[in-house]
């Protein structure tokens, strides 16, 4: 059964402050859409039940950037609960060894580059603004071919 986001970004958020990584808003909404992507590559399955949109700045999770939304580009500091299960923490913690040592700038730039984003947004003006879902068939298919390659497939 699927996480709520805001979970799972409680989770991104207290793994990350328990490296030492400041975390912004925007850098938080791309290792979401990265872990929902892994965990659809991996599993078949949805790690949280809300859709990740193909926004100008690259994936977003509206209700997590929203609750966010006051930090603007400053570091989250606010309190979290971070989610108990094991195979989350784990996720979260791979998706960090990966993606965490990027910036959100970096991190945004990446999701450009990669055809889920950018099919969402196909025929889009780069600053026009999208509601476009990604949908999880584009992510586990793009993130699973990834995995294939990786293991020689």
């Amino acid at each position: 059964m699927p996480f709520d986001a805001n979970k799972i970004a409680d989770t991104i958020i207290a793994l990350s402050l328990e490296r030492g990584s400041e975390i912004t808003n925007l850098k938080l909404q791309k290792l979401l859409y990265y872990a929902q992507a892994w965990n659809l590559a991996f599993t078949g399955k949805p790690l949280f039940i809300e859709s990740v949109e193909a926004w100008v700045h690259g994936p977003v999770v509206p209700t997590v950037f929203r609750r966010f939304r006051d930090y603007r580009w400053r570091t989250i500091n606010s309190p979290v609960v971070p989610c108990e299960d094991d195979s989350v923490r784990k996720l979260a913690a791979a998706v960090l060894d990966a993606y965490g040592k990027f910036d959100a700038t970096q991190l945004e730039r990446l999701t450009h580059h990669e055809s889920p984003w950018r099919e969402a947004r196909h025929g889009l003006d780069p600053d026009e603004s999208s509601r476009a879902i990604i949908p999880h068939s584009a992510m586990r298919d793009y993130y699973g071919k990834r995995i294939a390659t990786a293991d020689g497939g």
